[in-house]
């Protein structure tokens, strides 16, 4: 596809390394979103991860007080949105809540979702066709030695900048594979350390998250037996992700938080690559439909989602293309070329995006530690700038205003949904508290 894009206004915002408010202008009606995917398959999901609930019990004792459900909290956080309304100058119309995915189970960041379900579906798939169960027998069996012998025989290999490889890593180890995370040089050394103390084999790059994932895949390609997780283009992945809306809507219910024309919700989510959003995006369109407003937030120099769906390009540009590094303090979200599936899938679902400077990355981490008393990793922290910033952009009170919501805004619930933290040693948080970028 060709396109002038580096004229388009937002590009050119972009290529300047502003902070920048996008408003999606292929979002249609979601009656006429027209996706091959939908309802079914988050429901397909949700039924493998009740049927791997002894397994994860099993394998995970601190999942036994939830049933083997891997799930975060969801809470308010008066406090904190009161400091950002006063400090920060933020109107927050309506109440802030904290998903906490910083705090899941096993691998303490939203990766722990679709991570873990596409290892375990893999798992699944390679049990049933060697007749070690069928769907009706109690999955905490592939814990035994002789499962555990015959998932020995097995490798797994992922690219990523750290989350994704703590979870598949923590995961494919507890079932028994060999395990192969493909790192970039923007992922943090504890999480390579982490990853190694559980067995794990790390192969470092020094150029970015694209060139692991493409390494990985190209070493996987040659070995029969290896299982490639591809966080660019994986539905798996995506489907594991989406199961979190199901979930949250039973969360909000319990809070009594109902979701309606009359009473909007917005949801802020940090983005990387893509698939973590998308697949918890995707979920939440398909339960609330257009009362359901979901924005995506990036680094300046690292914005691949906001570049690719903007020009329409999606993976076939990357951020280097627009003279921006791609190298952020956020190295969950340092990605230079978005993934084209997810992308596509966004199109006409996304609300908009965000980017931000990475020094509010550690303002916003400072302020939730001593408003509420929680700490977040600080890529996690990006998804505050969507709550602090939604009344301030013209782009963002215009799609306020065309999408009827003015009147209804005080009633809003607003989520800005922590990706990670809950693993980092404490010697790192001490660290994070006391950098303070220009």
């Amino acid at each position: 596809m060709e396109k002038d894009y580096k004229n388009l206004p937002v590009v050119r915002r972009l290529s300047k390394e502003e902070e920048t408010a996008w408003v999606n202008p292929e979002k249609v009606p979601f009656e006429e979103r027209g996706l091959a995917i939908g309802m079914a398959d988050i429901d397909d999901a949700e039924a493998r991860l009740d049927r791997f609930a002894p397994f994860i019990m099993r394998c995970f004792p601190e999942t036994k007080k939830d049933n083997g459900l891997i799930e975060s909290a969801l809470i308010p956080v008066p406090k904190m949105q009161k400091y950002l309304e006063e400090n920060w100058k933020a109107a927050i119309p309506g109440r802030l809540m904290l998903k906490q995915d910083s705090h899941l189970a096993v691998a303490g960041s939203v990766k722990a979702r679709g991570g873990i379900y596409e290892v375990l579906k893999h798992t699944e798939e390679l049990a049933l066709e060697a007749g070690l169960i069928s769907t009706a027998d109690d999955y905490a069996k592939l814990a035994e030695p002789e499962c555990r012998e015959f998932f020995s025989q097995y490798t797994i290999q992922v690219g990523s900048t750290g989350n994704l490889g703590l979870s598949i890593g923590i995961a494919s180890a507890a079932v028994g594979y060999k395990v192969i995370v493909h790192m970039s040089a923007d992922a943090r050394q504890w999480k390579k350390n982490m990853l190694r103390s559980r067995g794990v084999t790390v192969v470092e790059y020094e150029s970015d998250y694209s060139e692991a994932v493409k390494e990985g895949r190209k070493l996987s390609d040659k070995d029969p037996k290896s299982y490639f997780v591809d966080d660019e283009n994986s539905v798996n992945l995506f489907m594991g992700y989406a199961v979190a809306a199901k979930r949250l809507k039973k969360q909000l219910e319990e809070q009594s938080i109902f979701v309606d024309s009359g009473h909007p919700l917005f949801v802020y989510i940090p983005c990387g690559v893509g698939g973590a959003p998308g697949g918890v995006t995707f979920g939440l369109k398909e339960i609330w439909g257009d009362n359901v407003h979901c924005f995506f937030i990036e680094p300046v120099q690292a914005p691949a989602m906001l570049l690719g769906m903007a020009t329409g390009l999606h993976n076939e540009i990357c951020v280097q293309d627009i003279g921006l590094t791609g190298q952020t303090h956020a190295d969950g979200l340092a990605v230079g070329r978005p993934s084209g599936f997810v992308g596509k899938v966004m199109e006409p679902l996304l609300s908009g995006e965000f980017t931000l400077a990475d020094k509010k990355l550690y303002d916003y981490m400072r302020a939730l530690l001593d408003t509420e008393e929680i700490f977040i990793e600080p890529s996690a922290c990006a998804a505050f700038e969507g709550p602090v910033k939604l009344m301030a952009y013209e782009e963002t009170k215009e799609y306020i205003k065309k999408n009827g919501l003015e009147e209804v805004m005080g009633n809003a619930a607003h989520i800005a949904w922590a990706t990670g933290g809950s693993l980092v040693p404490e010697e790192i948080r001490e660290e994070y508290k006391n950098i303070y970028l220009d």
